[in-house]
């Protein structure tokens, strides 16, 4: 089968299923890239999560990128790109359409009250998942606590939490981490 195919079909279908954005595609892409075709390793995925994470765009783009690049080039990317957002770009042309028909119509509205919760779901369990893969355990746990803290509560810009967090990093790598072995 050609594989540019397969990587197109393969993203179209995470991008069909998926509701709530880019982080709730994590566990599908995860399931199909790392389990299923075993195109990158765990370790690899949470690195390319990591960098999808830090580059301007659509986070689902990004990572669909940074795999088909992997796997085969500039046009292994554009397969994976394209197979992710057209989902997205078919179901959104189609709700513009028929949207004035249903907008008001209280099925319609529970269904997407029902959805919330599991798009909730969808975004935490990637979350815990990537902790566990950053080893961030008790010790450490307050990290990310504390920054999610100053930036809902506080308004801190996330912008500052990644220039602290990135300066922590450093220091702790030159000057703490050598000691401690």
């Amino acid at each position: 089968m050609n594989i540019y195919w397969d990587l197109f079909r393969t993203f179209f279908k995470i991008g069909i299923f998926t509701l709530g954005g880019g982080y709730a595609m994590i566990p599908l892409i995860e399931e199909e890239v790392v389990n299923r075709h075993q195109w990158v390793s765990k370790e690899e995925m949470l690195d390319l999560i990591a960098i999808a994470q830090s580059c301007p765009g659509v986070f689902a783009i990004n990572i669909a990128i940074f795999i088909g690049y992997k796997l085969h080039k500039t046009q292994g990317a554009i397969a994976t790109a394209f197979g992710t957002a057209l989902p997205s770009f078919l179901i959104i042309l189609a709700i513009a359409i028929f949207f004035a028909a249903f907008k008001d119509n209280p099925v319609i509205a529970a269904l997407f009250r029902g959805i919330r919760p599991a798009v909730v779901a969808l975004i935490a369990v990637p979350t815990f998942r990537m902790a566990q893969s950053a080893k961030i355990g008790w010790t450490n746990c307050w990290i990310p606590i504390v920054s999610a803290i100053a930036i809902w509560l506080l308004g801190v810009s996330p912008i500052y939490i990644i220039l602290i967090a990135g300066l922590g990093g450093y220091l702790y790598g030159m000057y703490i981490k050598p000691t401690e072995s």
